[in-house]
């Protein structure tokens, strides 16, 4: 808005042949507002009253609307007020929909958004929240799983990369991530993961009920489509999503699973926190407070269970090591059994029949295991197919047989066979015609 004087001194200015854009940066005002006073379109000191609201008149419409039918879809809303008289375009509609607040809250819909929230107590070593994060096109190929186990606590994380979803992979790293942990809370805390809770209930699965017997934990399920209930492993996947998966440098799970621990035991422990009387502490210092059940001496016995392809060299691949079976099997898919707490790993054929038996070799260690008799077999196999023969002369000419010549004969018919001139009827024939 101009003032009096600023008004007088723009229409001087303009009678002097100055320009719009020139009286505007004169005054510092925005040209159309110059432009507007000199047109007579506003007056000095008197401000120009609001726009009329577009939506006013058809908010009674829409509410009776979204009382019909809370999930309406905006798009069909809009072409019903347009056709009643919205003059304004589709997102302008949106934006007055949302700076209103018409749509009603859906509880069942949207979880903890539009209402009230609290921050829940966990006492120290009463909880552990458990969670899979899955990454795929891992830089070693295929996709990466990994479990993380949070103490709500304290936020302490630990995590293990596992080859699958299974239950006995599930296990495994569960055992792994509580011994990193030093411990395991009364209570496991878990979303609705098909492996420990029973689909559709909140029962725990027959089969893995004797896991959380053997570490005397309790399974708490979180309740049904309220994630919040296990926010902290949530954070935890978030943080370490963003500040390890996507910085990390590893090219294989044994190098991730060394870089994962140096991580969540380095950064994620550093974080900084307040303890409930306002004292600045650490999330390492709060984790080393928490009073944990201790662990038993093994792992649960369950038994991984996973499928290779057998290499040329007759082993097969598990845990950044090779395992030897008897030649002869090459290409051909066998499985790997190995009992957790057990110092072995089992190879069977896809009939059941067991191939071989090896003490496990230290995860990433890259050996090849292989008994004195496997390498004594494979070694008659290989040695077996050299020959001392010379090699053949690929430069030598070796015109078709007689055999390859008949035969050509034959599937070529009369249209095979070679033109034979007689030049005694040829001469009689010349003659004949001459007289």
């Amino acid at each position: 808005m101009l003032t009096q004087g600023e008004d007088v001194e723009a229409h001087a200015l303009k009678e002097r042949g100055w320009s719009i854009s020139a009286i505007a940066r004169h005054l510092d005002r925005d040209r159309k507002t110059v432009r507007s006073y000199l047109n007579g379109d506003r007056q000095p000191g008197v401000r120009v009253t609001a726009v009329l609201d577009p939506l006013a008149d058809f908010e009674v419409y829409i509410q009776a609307r979204f009382a019909d039918d809370p999930h309406l879809w905006a798009t069909s809303l809009f072409v019903e007020v347009t056709a009643l008289g919205y003059a304004r375009s589709y997102p302008t509609f949106v934006r007055q929909l949302r700076q209103r607040a018409l749509r009603p809250h859906c509880e069942a819909c949207r979880g903890v958004k539009g209402r009230d929230t609290i921050e829940i107590v966990h006492p120290p070593g009463e909880e552990i929240q458990w969670d899979w994060f899955e990454r795929r096109r891992a830089p070693w190929g295929g996709t990466a799983y990994v479990l993380l186990g949070t103490l709500p606590h304290s936020s302490r994380t630990r995590g293990v990369l596992a080859e699958s979803l299974d239950q006995a992979h599930l296990i495994e790293a569960m055992d792994a991530v509580m011994r990193r942990l030093g411990g395991t809370a009364r209570v496991w805390r878990t979303d609705r993961l098909a492996t420990v809770i029973v689909p559709g209930s909140r029962h725990v699965q027959p089969s893995f009920a004797p896991v959380a017997k053997h570490y005397g934990a309790i399974v708490e399920p979180c309740p049904p489509r309220r994630g919040n209930r296990k926010g902290a492993v949530e954070a935890a996947v978030r943080f370490t999503c963003g500040r390890w998966w996507r910085t990390m440098t590893a090219t294989s799970p044994e190098e991730a699973q060394l870089s994962l621990d140096r991580f969540l035991a380095g950064a994620g422990d550093a974080r900084e926190r307040r303890t409930a009387t306002g004292v600045r502490t650490t999330v390492g210092a709060l984790g080393d407070a928490e009073p944990l059940l201790a662990l038993p001496a093994g792992a649960f016995p369950a038994t991984i269970e996973v499928t290779r392809v057998v290499a040329a060299n007759a082993t097969v691949a598990f845990r950044g090591n090779r395992y030897a079976v008897p030649p002869g099997l090459t290409d051909a898919s066998v499985q790997l059994r190995h009992r957790l707490g057990s110092p072995t790993v089992e190879i069977h054929s896809p009939a059941g029949g067991l191939l071989a038996e090896h003490r496990l070799a230290p995860a990433g260690a890259g050996s090849i295991v292989r008994s004195a008799e496997q390498h004594a077999a494979l070694e008659r196999v290989v040695l077996s197919a050299f020959t001392t023969d010379r090699p053949c002369d690929r430069k030598a000419n070796r015109p078709p047989g007689p055999d390859a010549i008949n035969e050509a004969a034959r599937l070529l018919g009369n249209e095979g066979r070679a033109v034979v001139v007689d030049l005694a009827a040829y001469a009689t024939l010349v003659e004949g015609s001459a007289s």
